[in-house]
Parts: C-alpha cells; sequence; structure tokens
C-alpha cells in the first residue's frame, strides 16, 4: 500500500494522526489530499462551523474553550481551528494563547489546530476552508473557527462560518469605531464577555442602540424575517452565559435552515472558493513563467507595467488548457 492510500485509509478508519497529517498537507497545497474531503457517505459529514473574532484581549480562546466543555458535557465531538499570523520569514504560528484549552488535549473527540495565516489578508487562507472540510468528513459535530482578531481583514470569519460570534468586553474601544470596522453587518451573535467587570451592561446598552440604528434590510430568502442578533453576556473564565451562547447559535442555525440561507450562503461560498481557487493556481503559474522565461522577464522589466506580462501568462494559461481539453 503506498504512502497516499495508507493515509487514506487510516483517515476513514478515525486515525486522529493521520487527520493531522492531511492538514498538514492541506497547508502544503499537496493536492494528493483532496480525495478526503469528500465525505464517505453521501451528503452526510458535513460540520457546522461557528466563528469567533473580536479584537485581542476579549477573551475568545477561553470562550471558545468554556464551549467545548458544554458540547463535549452534550456528547458532541468538536474541532477547533485558530488561526493565527505568520512570520513573514518562516511562516509559523504563534501558538502561545492554545496553552488554555490543553486540559482537552487527551480527549479523542476534541481536535485543535492553530493555522497561520499564510500571508492572505483576511487571516483565513484555502487551507483553513480545505481543513475544515477535512473536519467535517473525518465525522466532526462541531467545528469552532477562532481568529486572531487584529484589523479589519478579520472580518473575512464570516465568509467561512456558518454563524459568526462578534465578542466584545467592557474598557475596551469606543464602540462607534466597530460600526466602521463593519463589525455590525456581519455578526449573527454578538457576546460581551467579562460581564463580571464594571461597564459590561454600558457595552450591551451600547450595542442595543446601535443596532436599533444600522439595522441593514435583508435580502435573499431571508428577507420576509431577517435574523435580528441577540447580545448574550458571559463569563467564560467561569462558564456562566455559556449555555445561552450555545442556545442562541443553534438558534441561528434553525434560521438558516428554515429560511433557506443556508442553501444561499453555502452556493456563495464554493464560488468564492472557487473564485480564490483559480487565483491561487494563477499565482502559480504566473511565478512559474516568470522564473523560467527570460525573454517574458525581460519585456516586463523593459514595460516597467505588470499589467502585459499579467496578460501573456493569462493567455498561456488558457492556451495550455485549451490543448489539455482537445488532448
Amino acid at each position: 500500500m503506498d504512502g497516499e492510500s495508507e493515509l487514506a485509509a487510516r483517515f476513514r478508519a478515525g486515525d486522529i494522526r493521520a487527520l493531522a497529517r492531511a492538514i498538514s498537507l492541506v497547508e502544503r497545497r499537496d493536492p494528493s489530499v483532496r480525495a478526503l474531503e469528500t465525505p464517505p457517505k453521501g451528503g452526510e459529514g458535513s460540520a457546522a462551523v461557528v466563528g469567533f473574532t473580536g479584537a485581542p484581549g476579549t477573551g475568545k480562546s477561553t470562550l471558545v474553550d468554556a464551549l467545548v466543555t458544554l458540547l463535549r458535557k452534550q456528547g458532541k465531538s468538536v474541532s477547533v481551528i485558530a488561526t493565527d499570523p505568520n512570520s513573514p520569514f518562516t511562516g509559523g504560528a504563534i501558538l502561545g494563547d492554545r496553552i488554555r484549552m490543553q486540559r482537552h488535549a487527551l480527549d479523542p473527540k476534541v481536535f485543535i489546530r492553530s493555522m497561520g495565516a499564510r500571508g492572505h489578508l483576511g487571516g483565513l487562507s484555502l487551507a483553513t476552508r480545505e481543513a475544515i472540510r477535512l473536519l467535517g468528513a473525518f465525522g466532526f459535530d462541531q467545528v469552532i473557527l477562532e481568529t486572531v482578531g487584529v484589523g479589519q481583514s478579520e472580518l473575512e470569519v464570516a465568509a467561512v462560518a456558518d454563524t459568526t460570534v462578534v465578542v466584545m468586553t467592557p474598557n475596551l474601544g469606543d464602540g462607534v469605531q466597530m460600526i466602521k470596522a463593519g463589525i455590525l453587518e456581519i455578526a449573527d451573535i454578538f457576546v460581551v464577555n467579562k460581564a463580571d467587570l464594571d461597564g459590561y451592561q454600558r457595552v450591551a446598552m451600547e450595542l442595543r442602540a446601535m443596532l436599533s440604528l444600522n439595522a441593514p434590510g435583508a435580502t435573499g430568502a431571508a428577507a420576509s424575517k431577517p435574523w435580528k442578533p441577540p447580545i448574550i453576556t458571559t463569563v467564560a473564565a467561569r462558564q456562566e452565559g455559556i449555555d445561552e451562547l450555545w442556545a442562541a447559535i443553534e438558534s441561528h442555525r434553525r434560521y438558516l435552515e428554515t429560511s433557506g440561507r443556508a442553501q444561499e450562503l453555502a452556493a456563495k461560498r464554493l464560488k468564492d472558493e472557487t473564485a480564490e481557487v483559480v487565483a491561487d493556481l494563477a499565482r502559480q503559474q504566473a511565478r512559474l513563467a516568470l522564473g523560467e522565461d527570460g525573454a517574458l522577464t525581460e519585456q516586463l522589466l523593459k514595460d516597467g507595467s505588470p499589467y502585459r506580462a499579467a496578460e501573456e501568462i493569462l493567455n498561456r494559461i488558457g492556451s495550455d488548457g485549451r490543448k489539455r481539453g482537445r488532448g
């Protein structure tokens, strides 16, 4: 049995080390792992995805840890993907804030993985999307996606998660800035964490006021009864409010199914990811062409503009594709 077949057999048998190996291959953009992303039983095996984002210091990791604890008590298997910033030189992810989740390390029904952003602006790479599919195919009930929460680009989590949870905390910035960052538009649920601190009621009150002023008009299948993001207060370090948070997540999931929004989102994600894959493949081809074709590079340096070279590369890709199609 070759290495690829052996990995597939171990993966299908539920070997957690095979899952970890498969995700490592995904991070390296190895196409050999793609066959594992399809669940073995038709349409079964698609895990629900809830994403957590928010500014550093809001307690996202503690909140995720508390939610994992609750879900395990309910008998659900849980996987956590934490996307972290990279070193621009090594590409390695920062793993320090994963330490607080190590109490789940020996639980075979919990899988925790840190993944680097790999230079993608939103902190979520194509590898993250593929890893989510692997986790669903492996059989996990729930995928939790936690972003590092730095900058406006972290709004990209909404493009991946079924339910987006935005975490806030007292005394951490001006609420008006959240509107400028577009947070109100992408949040399905707001959490005011660290509600044992002074000022949490003010944060919740400001959020309600901003939501009432900034409520966007719904479109598509959900237009008849748009979702109104609830505001949940928690003290994650003491497991307080976690039941209410999970109830809100389940309520949003039911809304997506009954409104038809779930199907709309699934279709949009597939289209968006396909466009990203095309761009990624084209980028690889462009670097290859510029590295091997001295005449093309010479013309690029002479023109001083990338557009002509880019058009030439795209024309070559299209021509090669047509030749393979005829072959």
